[in-house]
């Protein structure tokens, strides 16, 4: 396995499972791993033989944990980081578009860290399984200062409410799997040892069911969710192209605290 990381794909029995593997940082993707999921979803769109598919990050301690903050040590500064903070996110928006137009169930099968990145793909599955020790969050204020798309805010909002992603974004909370379960956005919290055998009997009951019904109502609340959606370019470039930004990459690497200075 290189330093890049690996996205797998596994078919057995009409159930593709789906594996971030890069342990040693948490299954960060890197820009090779968003290429594989994205390729794998593209060779799966059509495929009727597929009835469901899960996702689930290796080694037990990370579902994903974000984006690798290394990459954006290439973006540049001022205007142009702006321009690269849009073709960013406008990246990430083809990946989760490509993810939530996927015609059969999606299945998240978290185990601990699911962040950034992470929880943008765990929210545009249909269905989340998780561990008690999984930790919900997007927190960029704390770490980066940059920004999600407006897409992106939407999956969210429509899945944990507008006031627990504002905690998430203005205030960088980790949201626990108990409230995470509470609030509906988990389908079941399960214990790390009987974890395999509840993504099979749920797995099991999806494909049991109308693929046609699963396929129009997925598409159904996909179209809602993103209805008339603003543009958001003005404010992706704000953020990706402010010194902030760049001071929270740098601080990053060096691994210290950033010094915001709000410019």
């Amino acid at each position: 396995m290189s330093d890049t990381g690996q996205v797998h794909l596994r078919i057995e029995a009409g159930v593709a499972s789906v594996v971030f593997d890069r342990p040693q940082a948490r299954n960060a993707m890197t820009w090779t791993m968003y290429e594989q999921l994205m390729a794998i979803c593209r060779q799966l769109q059509s495929d009727a033989s597929i009835r469901v598919m899960t996702f689930r990050g290796a080694g037990g301690e990370a579902f994903v944990a974000g984006t690798d903050i290394a990459q954006f040590q290439a973006f540049g500064a001022g205007a142009a980081g702006g321009e690269d903070g849009v073709a960013y996110e406008q990246k990430i928006d083809a990946c989760m578009d490509l993810l939530t137009s996927l015609p059969m169930p999606t299945v998240a099968v978290v185990e601990g860290w699911c962040v950034g990145g992470g929880l943008a793909i765990a929210t545009g599955c249909d269905f989340r399984l998780a561990t008690p020790t999984a930790k919900f969050g997007v927190p960029i204020a704390r770490t980066l200062g940059n920004c999600l798309s407006m897409a992106n805010l939407a999956r969210l909002e429509s899945a944990w409410g507008a006031q627990r992603v504002r905690r998430m974004l203005l205030l960088a909370e980790m949201i626990s799997a108990d409230e995470a379960l509470a609030c509906g956005y988990l389908q079941a919290l399960t214990e790390p040892a009987a974890l395999d055998a509840a993504v099979q009997a749920l797995t099991t009951r999806l494909a049991a069911l109308a693929p046609v019904t699963q396929r129009v109502s997925k598409d159904g609340l996909r179209r809602l969710a993103l209805h008339q959606l603003p543009e958001d370019a003005d404010l992706i470039r704000a953020a990706y192209g402010s010194a902030d930004f760049r001071e929270g990459v740098q601080a990053f690497v060096d691994k210290r605290a950033p010094v915001w200075k709000g410019q």
